[in-house]
Protein backbone atom coordinates (compact mmCIF):
# COMPACT_ATOMS: atom_id res chain seq x y z
CA UNK A 1 0.00 0.00 0.00
CA UNK A 2 1.21 3.66 -0.97
CA UNK A 3 0.59 6.58 1.44
CA UNK A 4 0.44 9.51 -0.59
CA UNK A 5 0.91 12.78 1.80
CA UNK A 6 -1.52 15.49 1.79
CA UNK A 7 -0.64 17.77 -1.11
CA UNK A 8 -2.28 20.97 0.22
CA UNK A 9 -2.10 23.85 -2.13
CA UNK A 10 -1.70 27.10 -0.59
CA UNK A 11 -1.34 29.68 -3.32
CA UNK A 12 0.92 32.65 -3.52
CA UNK A 13 2.95 33.69 -0.26
CA UNK A 14 5.05 36.48 0.67
CA UNK A 15 8.17 35.90 2.49
CA UNK A 16 8.63 38.02 5.69
CA UNK A 17 12.23 37.27 6.55
CA UNK A 18 13.50 39.20 3.61
CA UNK A 19 11.76 42.29 4.21
CA UNK A 20 12.29 42.74 7.84
CA UNK A 21 16.09 42.51 6.83
CA UNK A 22 15.81 45.02 4.71
CA UNK A 23 13.86 47.23 7.58
CA UNK A 24 16.41 46.75 10.34
CA UNK A 25 19.62 47.33 7.92
CA UNK A 26 17.40 50.90 6.70
CA UNK A 27 17.04 51.80 10.12
CA UNK A 28 20.98 50.81 11.25
CA UNK A 29 21.95 53.14 8.26
CA UNK A 30 19.74 56.00 9.40
CA UNK A 31 20.91 56.00 12.95
CA UNK A 32 24.47 55.51 12.07
CA UNK A 33 23.83 58.31 9.45
CA UNK A 34 22.29 61.05 11.90
CA UNK A 35 25.02 60.58 14.20
CA UNK A 36 27.78 61.29 12.47
CA UNK A 37 25.99 64.37 11.04
CA UNK A 38 25.59 65.30 14.71
CA UNK A 39 29.17 64.41 15.56
CA UNK A 40 29.97 66.27 12.36
CA UNK A 41 28.33 69.72 13.87
CA UNK A 42 29.62 69.15 17.18
CA UNK A 43 33.34 69.32 15.82
CA UNK A 44 35.46 72.35 17.51
CA UNK A 45 36.49 73.94 14.31
CA UNK A 46 37.03 77.68 14.27
CA UNK A 47 35.40 79.50 11.31
CA UNK A 48 36.24 82.20 9.72
CA UNK A 49 34.34 85.66 10.31
CA UNK A 50 32.62 87.52 7.74
CA UNK A 51 31.82 91.52 7.96
CA UNK A 52 27.99 92.02 7.98
CA UNK A 53 26.47 92.65 5.20
CA UNK A 54 25.00 96.02 5.55
CA UNK A 55 21.63 97.03 6.20
CA UNK A 56 21.42 99.44 2.62
CA UNK A 57 22.63 95.95 0.49
CA UNK A 58 19.99 93.75 1.68
CA UNK A 59 16.84 93.74 -0.61
CA UNK A 60 14.43 96.26 0.88
CA UNK A 61 10.90 94.87 1.88
CA UNK A 62 8.34 97.90 2.46
CA UNK A 63 5.28 97.07 3.79
CA UNK A 64 2.05 98.47 3.80
CA UNK A 65 -0.66 97.89 6.46
CA UNK A 66 -4.36 98.02 6.17
CA UNK A 67 -4.34 102.04 7.10
CA UNK A 68 -2.09 102.72 4.49
CA UNK A 69 1.29 102.84 6.57
CA UNK A 70 4.44 102.24 5.04
CA UNK A 71 6.30 100.24 7.44
CA UNK A 72 10.26 99.15 6.65
CA UNK A 73 12.30 96.97 9.33
CA UNK A 74 9.63 97.50 11.33
CA UNK A 75 8.87 101.22 11.50
CA UNK A 76 6.67 103.47 10.23
CA UNK A 77 7.84 105.88 7.52
CA UNK A 78 6.77 108.89 5.53
CA UNK A 79 6.81 108.97 1.54
CA UNK A 80 9.21 111.60 2.10
CA UNK A 81 11.07 109.15 4.47
CA UNK A 82 11.03 106.43 1.96
CA UNK A 83 11.80 107.85 -1.17
CA UNK A 84 15.12 108.98 0.91
CA UNK A 85 16.42 105.68 2.14
CA UNK A 86 15.31 104.21 -1.40
CA UNK A 87 17.40 106.62 -2.88
CA UNK A 88 20.37 106.06 -0.18
CA UNK A 89 20.28 102.53 -1.54
CA UNK A 90 20.16 102.62 -4.88
CA UNK A 91 23.38 105.47 -4.63
CA UNK A 92 24.83 102.76 -2.54
CA UNK A 93 24.28 99.56 -5.24
CA UNK A 94 22.12 100.76 -8.43
CA UNK A 95 21.14 97.14 -8.42
CA UNK A 96 19.22 97.20 -4.90
CA UNK A 97 16.13 95.16 -4.93
CA UNK A 98 12.81 96.58 -3.50
CA UNK A 99 9.46 94.14 -2.71
CA UNK A 100 6.06 95.94 -1.50
CA UNK A 101 3.59 93.96 0.58
CA UNK A 102 0.42 95.36 0.67
CA UNK A 103 -2.54 94.13 2.85
CA UNK A 104 -5.16 92.49 0.91
CA UNK A 105 -7.57 94.92 2.80
CA UNK A 106 -5.75 98.53 2.02
CA UNK A 107 -6.69 100.51 -1.24
CA UNK A 108 -4.68 99.97 -4.05
CA UNK A 109 -4.05 103.40 -4.40
CA UNK A 110 -1.60 103.41 -1.37
CA UNK A 111 0.67 100.26 -2.74
CA UNK A 112 0.67 102.46 -5.95
CA UNK A 113 2.10 105.38 -4.24
CA UNK A 114 4.83 102.91 -2.93
CA UNK A 115 5.49 101.50 -6.09
CA UNK A 116 5.45 105.14 -7.85
CA UNK A 117 8.14 106.44 -5.31
CA UNK A 118 10.52 103.02 -5.76
CA UNK A 119 10.09 104.09 -8.90
CA UNK A 120 10.92 107.48 -8.80
CA UNK A 121 13.77 107.11 -6.67
CA UNK A 122 16.02 104.79 -9.22
CA UNK A 123 14.88 101.12 -9.03
CA UNK A 124 14.44 99.46 -11.92
CA UNK A 125 11.58 96.69 -11.22
CA UNK A 126 10.06 96.84 -7.74
CA UNK A 127 8.66 93.39 -6.89
CA UNK A 128 5.25 93.02 -5.60
CA UNK A 129 4.34 90.22 -3.43
CA UNK A 130 1.32 88.11 -3.71
CA UNK A 131 0.27 84.71 -2.16
CA UNK A 132 -1.22 82.25 -4.65
CA UNK A 133 -3.79 80.21 -3.75
CA UNK A 134 -4.82 77.12 -3.53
Amino acid sequence: MIIQANQQNTGISIELTPMIDMVFLLLIFFLVATTFHQTEREMQIALPVAAPISAILQELIVNVDVDGQIIVGGRKLGPDQLQSMVSEAVAVNPQQKVTVRGDRRTAYANIVTVLDICKGSGIQEPYLDTVLTD
